[in-house]
């Protein structure tokens, strides 16, 4: 067996991602169903929440952990990307909800 395969996860360690990424929807959806009591931190927390999720399916479920760092870095850079345009666009539609 090569050194790369013995590194990559067995089909338990699967089952306890799976399981990790259950417990994350449960705990978005739980805070969408108590957005009054939670406020106006429900926005922030869900975005992390999406944010920790694609670190984990794209590092264990596409097998980036074992990729090289220019892989690494592409993918970070997107997900940069992306929230920066969501700021953008979040901070663009609340300036006109005060307009």
């Amino acid at each position: 067996m090569s050194e790369e395969h013995i590194n990559h996860p067995t089909p338990k360690r699967y089952v306890q991602i799976a399981i990790i990424l259950g417990v994350l929807t449960a705990i978005e959806i739980a805070l969408y169903y108590t957005e009054d009591l939670v406020g106006a931190f429900t926005a922030p927390l869900l975005i992390i929440l999406a944010v920790g999720k694609f670190v984990i399916v794209v590092g264990w479920f596409m097998h980036l952990r074992f990729e090289s760092k220019m892989v690494n870095r592409f993918f970070a850079g997107g997900m940069i990307l992306a929230l920066i345009l969501f700021a953008i666009v979040m901070i663009e539609r609340a300036s006109a909800n005060f307009s």
